[in-house]
């Protein structure tokens, strides 16, 4: 089949055990693969990601938003998708993004939803789902922008939906997400510091009750089973580490 004039981007750590389902999805429809891989990784993901005919570039890592930009600017195609090691384009997300090449999009982007399978269960509601993500998007149109750990697209035109998933394969354990919480909330602390913005004990007592009531029963977690409870907890808690972990910020350096 005729190739699509799209390069896909993909930044990378150790991810030999799940790359190859990511890649496999798209190596076959489009024209190009960028890999930006740290380079400290040592596990053969940049074998696996060659395999696939994929372009690795070893770089030091620079935080999200850097290393994404840095994997986009690499692009030799007018259109950009990106795919983060543990997503899979599904088939009726392909067929949807090889209907719009049919004739030249006039959008500037297009956003679908990713839905994320976790302990043994496709999540559809809550926070989790439809979990929009702007991901294919024409290269002089966008650029990677937003807070550490969460790098977002700034896009300068219209942006359109597409309905199918993008399958995210996110955590593979409880503890590999629980883990998550100590970096994330240490760049989030970082940010709100420099950005003068603090917390409030107001902040520890509403945030996370907000974040759960929202999740749980605003969004419909419950009909997740206990996934969906358990994700809803963990989003309060997390939320409740961070802010509280900006107070603890702030009484160090008052104390100073």
């Amino acid at each position: 089949m005729n190739k699509l004039p799209i390069s896909v981007s993909v930044i990378s750590g150790a991810e030999a055990h799940r790359i190859a389902k990511a890649l496999a999805s798209v190596a076959d429809w489009t024209t190009e693969i960028i890999v930006v891989l740290n380079d400290d990784v040592k596990d053969g993901t940049d074998e696996i990601a060659s395999s696939f005919g994929a372009k690795v570039f070893r770089e030091p890592w620079r935080g999200f938003v850097a290393q994404k930009n840095s994997a986009s600017s690499k692009a030799a195609c007018q259109w950009i998708l990106g795919l983060d090691a543990d997503e899979i384009v599904s088939p009726q997300l392909r067929r949807e993004i090889t209907a719009l090449f049919a004739t030249a999009p006039p959008q500037a982007a297009f956003r679908f939803p990713r839905c994320t399978f976790y302990c043994g269960r496709w999540i559809r509601h809550g926070d989790w789902y439809p979990d929009y993500v702007t991901r294919l998007w024409r290269k002089d149109a966008a650029n990677w922008t937003g807070v550490e750990p969460h790098a977002c697209l700034d896009v300068r035109g219209p942006v359109a939906a597409l309905g199918a998933d993008l399958l995210h394969y996110s955590n593979d354990s409880i503890d590999q997400q629980i883990a998550k919480i100590i970096p994330y909330s240490a760049d989030f602390v970082r940010d709100r510091l420099q950005n003068r913005r603090g917390a409030t004990v107001a902040d520890l007592a509403l945030r996370p009750a907000w974040r759960f009531f929202r999740a749980y029963l605003l969004r419909r977690g419950f009909l997740d089973g206990w996934q969906g409870f358990y994700i809803a907890s963990l989003s309060a808690f997390s939320t409740l580490t961070r802010y509280a972990k900006v107070v603890e910020a702030q009484s160090k350096s008052v104390a100073k």
